[in-house]
């Protein structure tokens, strides 16, 4: 039973370091990793765990609400985002109910598309660096080392806005001039906000083979703005300011996972749905400035391979719903005008998530 639990966590709380991070223009950004320091409340020896997350995706597919814009690809006019972030995350545990968890994000994002420069041709621009560092506690509701069938893990956190938010690179404006400016909002390495992060862990072992799990995670940001402009150097039009997308928003974002696991010998194979979410408001301070909220449901087929104190894993989430809805200036602009307003976002159709956990 204690190899079940060990691989069950390292499955439901390492994996689970993917990151709430939607794939695609819904710029969910690195979370950083969830707890995976639950194996060491059953191995008390283990003070200390180390999770490396790596995470690619390639968005491209345009929607407005969950109809898909075929005719961006088409026409060949699509935005492509490429996005790798590697998380690297400390856990070390207090006794086997607290631990405490420090995760930094490196990143490294490539944005291409025509309309960014002046629909001259397809020009790209990049970002690299450190994303916004996080530190959280965890804490289990239940004594783990007396309730190994089944437990629940709450978190609560700090995301701190080291990442930079007024990343620039350069935007052709003609054939031989080009202007130096922020990058889309969708590959910032920050968002600029300092956060308050709420965890929840929840498994249980129906059997030394078959259990279930389910996560969830919500970062509240209560900064409304963080003044990086949206107009790539230039100056933003005067429908912007009126409707308050010339600078970007600092928003919310959550993500919830659930699913179910069988071990065979040393893998645990896992089967399970996982929804990722920017929403159009805030649950703390204002929520304007440009954003392009939304969520995307996706099936997440993985496995998960233990040996000694080294577990490795592969996730697959592939969407199965895309979502871009109405943002708050889009509203502003819909009532100003009468007309509805209705921005889109590229998607990606499936991420690839690989990782290690090693316990020290």
């Amino acid at each position: 039973m204690r190899r079940v639990f060990l691989s069950l966590l390292t499955l439901v709380l390492i994996a689970v370091a993917e990151r709430a991070n939607a794939q695609g223009c819904v710029a969910i950004r690195s979370a950083g990793g969830f707890c995976g320091a639950g194996e060491g409340h059953v191995d008390t020896t283990s003070k200390w765990q180390l999770s490396i997350n790596n995470r690619y995706f390639k968005s491209f597919r345009h929607f407005i609400g969950t109809d898909e814009q075929k005719q961006r690809l088409a026409q060949q006019t699509e935005v492509i985002n490429h996005q790798y972030t590697t998380d690297i995350t400390i856990f070390r545990l207090i006794n086997p109910r607290w631990s405490i968890m420090l995760d930094m994000p490196i990143e490294a994002n490539t944005r291409s598309s025509l309309y960014e420069h002046a629909n001259l041709g397809r020009f790209q621009t990049h970002s690299f660096g450190v994303g916004d560092i996080r530190v959280a506690v965890y804490s289990w509701i239940l004594d783990p080392v007396k309730m190994p069938k089944g437990n629940i893990q709450v978190g609560l956190g700090v995301k701190l806005p080291t990442g930079a938010y007024n990343y620039q690179d350069y935007f052709h404006t003609t054939d031989s001039t080009k202007r130096l400016g922020p990058v889309d909002q969708s590959i910032q390495l920050g968002d600029g906000g300092t956060g308050l992060t709420l965890e929840v862990n929840a498994f249980y072992n129906f059997s030394s083979k078959f259990s279930v799990y389910g996560n969830f995670y919500y970062l509240s940001n209560p900064r409304e703005v963080n003044g990086t402009s949206t107009a790539r150097g230039g100056t933003p039009s005067a429908s912007a300011v009126k409707n308050g997308s010339d600078v970007m928003s600092v928003p919310d974002q959550w993500m919830g996972r659930a699913g179910v696991n069988y071990m065979v010998s040393h893998f645990t194979f896992s089967a399970g749905v996982r929804e990722e979410c920017l929403p159009v408001h805030d649950l703390v301070g204002g929520s304007n400035g440009f954003r392009r909220p939304g969520y995307i449901i996706s099936a997440e087929p993985g496995v998960t391979y233990s040996v000694g104190k080294v577990s490795v894993y592969g996730f697959v989430p592939v969407a199965i719903v895309r979502n871009r809805t109405q943002s708050v200036p889009d509203k502003i602009t819909t009532d100003l005008t009468g007309k509805t307003a209705h921005g889109d976002a590229a998607f990606a159709d499936y991420a690839i998530n690989v990782g290690l956990n090693y316990r020290f």
